[in-house]
């Protein structure tokens, strides 16, 4: 008897979460993620195939004992929570993998993995580049302004052919300042200037 009542609940049931592109399931699945931030079209479109998955599983199960709304509310929560986790222990992973680039070669201080990458862009070539009255360009002179007095001098050292190593002594800084410098000369905010 009570498969029969579910067996005419189950059609009313789709009509209902289904109706208007699965508007209700969609609501549903909306205040679930409301408590994740950082989620893209992409992420919340994933999680409604995943809710119509949760969807079959629970009207199938479904044996009446509560409301459908709140096991199905249950079902979907604790699937997507599941899904979250899994996706950020994914993230994890790759990130015990990531190294900086410009971070220094310990076994040669000579160089870091940024200058093997091949680019068409060298911030310190744009930053010698003279106009015919020896003057520095304009952008340049934006880009030199945002360094600091020891960036500058960092950047002087360059141009004049100085490798990182010869760059810590003359400066006195350790390999690790050198490299956090050089990181900031060389992030977007500062080079943005440049192009």
């Amino acid at each position: 008897m009570a498969n029969e009542t579910l067996a005419v609940l189950q059609p009313y049931i789709l009509d209902t979460y289904y109706a208007d592109n699965a508007k209700k399931l969609r609501n549903v699945v909306d205040k679930i993620l409301f408590k994740f931030g950082g989620l893209s079209n992409k992420d919340r479109d994933d999680f409604y195939s995943l809710a119509n998955e949760v969807f079959v599983d629970v009207i199938k199960r479904y044996d009446r004992t509560k409301s459908f709304d709140g096991f199905l509310y249950a079902c979907l929560s604790n699937k997507i929570m599941t899904e979250i986790t899994r996706r950020n222990r994914e993230k994890r992973k790759a990130d015990r993998f990531s190294i900086s680039l410009d971070g220094i070669n310990e076994n040669d201080e000579e160089c870091n993995l940024l200058e093997f990458l091949p680019s068409d862009f060298d911030t310190f070539e744009e930053a010698t580049k003279r106009q015919g009255n020896e003057q520095y360009q304009d952008k340049v002179q934006q880009y030199i302004s945002k360094l600091s007095n020891r960036q500058v001098n960092i950047l002087n050292l360059l141009v004049d052919g100085y490798k990182a190593n010869e760059i810590c002594q003359v400066l006195e800084i350790s390999s690790k300042e050198y490299a956090n410098e050089l990181k900031t000369m060389r992030s977007y905010e500062n080079v943005k200037i440049l192009f």
